[in-house]
C-alpha cells in the first residue's frame, strides 16, 4: 500500500512575460496596441487599420476596454465577457466609421491568450497570430483570416506563393468591419516549458517560422523579444510590428 503521506504534489503552473511595440521604418504612426497583464494572464496584439486616428482609436478601444475585463467567478463567464467586450467594442467602430463624411472601415484585428489554470484559450479575428513553441517544435496556434489563407485553403495558391501575394494584406475579418463580428476559439492544456508568441502581422512579414522557432527556443522573454523586434527593423519594418513573449513555469 502507497503511503498518502509521499503523494506527488503537482504545482499549479505560473507565468511571466514581456512585450514590445514599435512604429518600424516606414509609418510614421503605431497602429498597432498591446496588453500584457501577466498577473490576470492575459495578453493582447490588436492592428488597427483605416488610416492614422482610425487605426489608433480602434485598437486602442480594444486594449482600453479589455483592461476593464476581470477574470471573474468561472473560465466560462470569462469568455463571455471578453466576447461581449469585443461585440460592443466592433459597435462602437462601426457607429464611428459612420460618422466619417466617406465610406471607410474603422477596424482592427486582434489576437488574445488567456492563462486560466492549467489552460490556454486564445481568441482571434484577423491576421494577428499566436505561436507554441513545446518541445523545440513551433506551431502556429491561429489560422489568418486572410483572403490568401483561403486561397490555400482552396488549392489555387501555395504557401509560399502567398508571401508574395498581391492580396497579401486583405483580411476577411476583424472587429469593426461588419456588424455580423464574431471571434474564433481554441483551447488547451499547457505544459511546464511551453513558451508562447502572441505578434502582429508587421512582425511575421519579415520573419520565417523556422526563424521564430530558432529565436524563440534561446533567451530570456525579454531578450527573444528584442531580437525579434531587431530583426524586423534591420530587415525594413515596412509595418508596425509587436511581440508579446510568455513563459510557462
Amino acid at each position: 500500500m502507497s503511503d498518502p503521506s509521499k503523494k506527488r504534489i503537482i504545482k499549479p503552473l505560473s507565468w511571466h512575460s514581456y512585450g514590445i511595440t514599435d512604429v518600424g521604418r516606414t509609418r510614421r504612426h503605431n497602429e498597432d496596441s498591446m496588453l500584457e497583464r501577466s498577473e490576470s494572464g492575459m495578453w493582447v496584439v490588436a492592428d488597427g487599420m483605416g488610416g492614422h486616428t482610425a487605426g489608433d482609436f480602434a485598437s486602442q478601444l480594444i486594449v482600453n476596454s479589455l483592461k476593464k475585463v476581470h477574470e471573474g467567478l468561472s473560465l466560462e463567464r470569462y469568455i463571455d465577457d471578453i466576447e461581449n467586450t469585443l461585440i460592443s467594442v466592433n459597435e462602437k467602430l462601426i457607429e464611428k466609421a459612420n460618422k466619417n463624411a466617406k465610406p471607410t472601415i474603422v477596424g482592427s484585428t486582434v489576437v488574445i491568450m488567456l492563462a486560466y489554470d492549467k489552460y490556454c484559450i486564445y481568441l482571434w479575428a484577423g491576421d494577428s497570430r499566436l505561436y507554441r513553441l513545446r518541445d523545440s517544435q513551433l506551431q502556429q496556434m491561429t489560422i489568418d483570416h486572410s483572403q490568401v489563407e483561403q486561397y490555400i485553403e482552396q488549392g489555387l495558391i501555395s504557401r509560399e506563393e502567398a508571401t508574395v501575394h498581391p492580396h497579401g494584406n486583405m483580411i476577411t475579418r476583424a472587429v469593426g468591419a461588419t456588424s455580423s463580428f464574431f471571434l474564433d476559439m481554441g483551447i488547451q492544456e499547457m505544459k511546464k516549458g511551453d513558451r508562447y508568441l502572441l505578434c502582429s502581422d508587421g512582425l511575421n512579414k519579415h520573419t520565417e517560422d523556422f526563424e521564430f522557432q530558432e529565436i524563440l527556443g534561446d533567451g530570456t522573454v525579454e531578450e527573444i523579444c528584442k531580437k525579434m523586434i531587431n530583426t524586423t527593423l534591420n530587415r525594413g519594418a515596412g509595418d508596425n510590428t509587436t511581440a508579446i513573449v510568455i513563459d510557462i513555469d
